[in-house]
């Protein structure tokens, strides 16, 4: 189990709580400068955490606290991390099994016995046959598996992955995927993967934490943060199309732009009158040919078709809104759908997410700036 508490200010600002448990990987997205790598380096003692703790299987690797004084630093070497960067940082005069070996060079073993252990991690890899090659005969994915090979080279206590899959192709990086499941399995150790890609979060994280401005937003399984961000600077970084404004009082929300008010559960963690943001989930959504006596009338003003799929934007009409629904193209034909088509659209009130229009730790989450 990995437990992370980091609070720290300039040069490097981070305010992260997270936790990640044996055999869990833990995605980190946000912009580039959000902090998301600089939060891997805090947990490699790579860079330096002024307040917080950062705790591994249950040993203190950092402890810092500026009112009881307390302080533990472990030094890089004594913190059991295996890293893999983005660019893989392999010796370019040393060959693939010698890569995956120098992490065994201050061990007590024999250089025989360190030879046998990185011969049997590039089997684990399934490149058993690249070991006698140099980093520059290897391609992107072949160098990409050394390296990772190399993290695991020390039985390590946790796997940190910096946007390993960035530089590779697409049909590499699903074989990468499964890799990784596999090993997910057989290591039982906490995994924290960086990524831009939000559709790689979701496939293969259990957790994702949201990070912008060196602050983690929020904490959630890939399908709450989807349909439930905790606000709008959640719901934008997350790219949910459908993001709306409004104001919500004790169970009536009004969509801003729009003359239409839905009733929506009141929780009781939004004051009244309040600016809200509001999120609808494709699941939410039904379209008609006709009218309903709840129905919202709207025009079709863009049809993509992708294969099967079709993403179609519906402008609301007497507004400047427009909603996307993403539907099959069988249901696209059904409703005789083309550019232009007057349709009408269900939005069900049980199932809109409103929430605070910023970061709860922003003293404007509730005013509208």
């Amino acid at each position: 189990m990995l437990k992370l508490k980091i609070s720290q200010t300039a040069p490097n600002p981070l305010q992260i709580n997270l936790e990640c448990a044996a055999g869990q990987l833990h995605a980190l997205v946000g912009p580039s400068g959000s902090g998301k790598t600089n939060t891997l380096r805090a947990i490699a003692g790579l860079s330096l955490a002024k307040v917080g703790k950062i705790e591994c299987d249950g040993k203190v690797w950092l402890e810092a606290n500026e009112i009881s004084g307390a302080y533990t630093d472990l030094p890089p070497a004594e913190r059991s991390c295996g890293f893999l960067f983005q660019q893989y940082a392999l010796f370019p005069h040393l060959s693939a099994i010698e890569n995956v070996a120098i992490p065994l060079h201050n061990s007590a073993i024999t250089a025989a016995e360190r030879k046998k252990n990185a011969q049997e991690l590039l089997d684990r890899m399934g490149i058993p046959e690249l070991a006698n090659r140099m980093p520059h005969q290897l391609s992107g994915g072949q160098q990409q598996r050394v390296a990772l090979a190399r993290a695991l080279a020390k039985n390590p206590k946790i796997l940190l992955l910096d946007e390993p899959f960035s530089a590779i192709d697409a049909p590499t990086r699903q074989s990468l995927y499964k890799t990784l499941a596999e090993l997910r399995k057989d290591l039982n150790i906490p995994i924290l993967l960086v990524t831009h890609d939000l559709r790689e979060a979701s496939l293969l994280a259990d957790q994702i934490t949201v990070i912008d401005a060196g602050i983690s937003l929020q904490t959630a399984p890939p399908q709450v943060l989807f349909q439930k961000p905790r606000n709008s600077r959640v719901a934008e970084l997350v790219g949910i199309s459908n993001l709306f404004h409004g104001i919500f009082n004790e169970g009536n929300l009004t969509w801003d732009g729009c003359d239409k008010t839905f009733t929506v559960a009141d929780k009781g963690k939004i004051p009244p009158n309040a600016q809200v943001a509001w999120v609808i989930p494709q699941d939410g959504l039904s379209i008609h040919s006709a009218p309903t006596a709840t129905s919202i009338p709207a025009s079709a003003a863009e049809i993509s078709v992708l294969g099967q799929i079709a993403v179609i934007q519906l402008q609301i009409q007497n507004s400047v809104h427009k909603i996307e629904w993403v539907a099959s193209a069988s249901e696209v034909k059904r409703l005789n759908m083309e550019v232009g088509s007057q349709m009408h659209i269900e939005l069900d009130g049980n199932q809109i997410h409103i929430m605070p229009l910023h970061p709860i730790n922003d003293p404007r989450r509730f005013v509208g700036h």
